[in-house]
């Protein structure tokens, strides 16, 4: 015959284990659950580029991805970087507008269109199979 105390000690084991397998499944049940999307940064660059590119070159689209993929990853520096590509972006062009960038880079401007410049004018003119 149980006693009153070790039926109360083998209910609360019972219950502490049911909500250990529980709390168990709630777990693995939201890692499951798909994560909300990052949005994709490069067909952004390439969306809004593009319609600047058209009447310009026969594929703006590859255009824009060349220039993504092969000119701006030349630039190291963010603050340049997020600059070109908003240039780009907005113009069409490899452009940065000074008050993109902090003023203790604007030294950098120039240097950062001569890294660039091959593989814009390849970008553009002469595109990789």
């Amino acid at each position: 015959m149980t006693r009153p105390r070790d039926q109360r000690w083998a209910t609360l084991r019972q219950s502490l284990a049911t909500v250990a397998v529980l709390v168990g499944l709630g777990a693995s049940a939201a890692d499951a659950r798909p994560t909300a999307p990052l949005p994709d940064l490069r067909s952004d660059f390439v969306r809004q580029c593009a319609p600047h590119m058209v009447g310009r070159w026969a594929h703006p689209e590859a255009v824009c991805s060349c220039l993504h993929d092969h000119a701006i990853v030349m630039v190291e520096d963010a603050d340049l970087r997020e600059a070109l590509l908003r240039g780009i972006s907005e113009n069409g062009v490899p452009t940065i507008e000074t008050q993109w960038v902090p003023p203790s880079k604007l030294a950098e401007i120039g240097p950062t269109f001569s890294k660039i410049a091959k593989p814009t004018l390849q970008c553009m003119f002469a595109p990789a199979d």
